[in-house]
């Protein structure tokens, strides 16, 4: 690489004593990191406050675990905050798919048993609302909205599947696989309109949006601190409006059991609660680091930028067009499409993930939608343009071959 910074590429964030900002988590060097979106990452800070956390858990556990639940309810508060919510609509779970399934758990049939959901869905969660469809001797219908819609095909998509029947819409805010919005506000209108209770999984929400649930109307959204917010792993909110949340209780049943919702959450037994409660010290973070809004500017700026230099990298070895339309994009994430013959089913992006990682040491995400492999790029704080260009350089050709090599077979 030229000492001359390429154009368009943004020039990288830097922690306040003028370090670069990756030194502030502990990712290994010898890696590029670039699929924040799958697993996050934790800031250095988050995690020796856990460490702290967990020493005094470990000094003394029969002083520990009774005075834990307060301590969640406290930090309820501060995360609350962070998503501009009321705390008494928020419940702290493990993971969105957690979420998903607490309410899952809770819903009875009323009608049809029918279930909508979009093929853009993930995985875990629509296996969910498969099993719940089940219990109900009900079906799950899935909508296709295709990848470039606009804001109002995808509403007009959804919206026509509903029915007498339905029971339970279940939509993404932010899609893991294809990486675009979903119109979750206008859809979440209409559906409580015919009284259709609505489920959002927000995993990718927080920290990516700067007000995930401004504008809901819908009973019930779930989503991980522990992607964009960077907070300890095992860390999501569940945001429940209505009368239908006080049938939501916790996986498991603990001596919290007769408290009202959310209190009832904040006692699960021996648990390692600690994540919980290091997470406020992610979000400050980065909001005394740099601000949230400049954060999620540069990784929107950032995510554009190697999406151009990729694609084009692409767009050269094979001659196609590699840039991708969503439809509804969102900051900090990208598509680009790879060359036929690669990650055209999820099995065969999971395995491409895995050999890229062990190959080429890049930890990247791979996906499909429609028989399509896409390269899915989530970029945080502690990325640099320098990551994509190296992609586009090293691995871009690699790639290429592994392509040719599948179209031999």
């Amino acid at each position: 690489m030229s000492d001359t910074e390429p154009a368009g590429a943004p020039a990288p964030l830097l922690l306040a004593d003028g370090r670069p900002a990756a030194e502030a988590w502990s990712l290994d060097p010898a890696q590029r990191h670039l699929n924040h979106g799958s697993f996050g990452a934790v800031p250095l800070a988050a995690q020796e406050r856990q460490q702290v956390l967990r020493a005094e858990m470990e000094r003394s556990p029969v002083v520990w675990f009774p005075t834990l639940p307060p301590r969640i309810a406290a930090a309820r508060v501060e995360l609350a905050a962070f998503l501009i919510v009321d705390p008494g609509d928020l419940a702290l779970v493990p993971n969105a798919s957690a979420g998903a399934s607490v309410v899952h758990q809770a819903l009875t049939r009323r009608r049809g048993g029918e279930i909508v959901v979009t093929d853009h869905g993930y995985g875990a969660v629509s296996m969910g609302a498969e099993r719940l469809a089940r219990r109900w001797g009900g079906r799950v219908r899935t909508v296709h909205v295709p990848l470039g819609a606009d804001e109002d095909t995808a509403y007009e998509a959804v919206v026509a599947s509903l029915s007498a029947d339905t029971d339970l819409v279940v939509l993404d805010q932010i899609t893991s696989a294809t990486a675009r919005r979903l119109p979750v506000e206008r859809i979440g209108a209409e559906a409580g309109r015919r009284d259709i209770p609505v489920l959002v999984d927000g995993a990718h929400a927080p920290g990516l949006l700067a007000s995930p649930l401004a504008g809901a109307t819908y009973d019930f959204w779930t989503g991980n601190l522990h992607k964009w917010g960077c907070a300890p792993r095992g860390t999501a909110a569940l945001v429940a409006r209505g009368p239908l949340r006080e049938a939501l209780h916790p996986l498991i049943d603990s001596w919290g059991a007769h408290e009202p919702y959310p209190d009832r959450f904040d006692h699960q037994g021996t648990l390692d609660a600690t994540a919980y409660l290091a997470a406020p010290t992610a979000l400050a973070f980065v909001a005394d680091t740099w601000g949230w809004p400049t954060a999620r500017g540069y990784m929107d700026r950032l995510a554009v930028y190697g999406a151009q230099v990729i694609g084009a990298a692409f767009a050269d070895l094979t001659g196609a067009d590699c840039a991708v339309d969503v439809g509804m994009p969102v900051p900090g994430m990208r598509l680009v499409r790879l060359p036929d013959g690669l990650g055209r089913t999820r099995l065969d992006a999971d395995a491409l993930r895995d050999r890229v990682a062990g190959e080429l040491d890049v930890e990247a995400a791979f996906t499909s939608f429609d028989g399509i492999g896409y390269l899915r790029l989530s970029a945080h704080v502690y990325n640099t343009a320098e990551d994509y260009e190296y992609f586009a350089e090293k691995c871009v050709p690699v790639l290429g071959e592994w392509a040719r090599a599948a179209g031999r077979d």
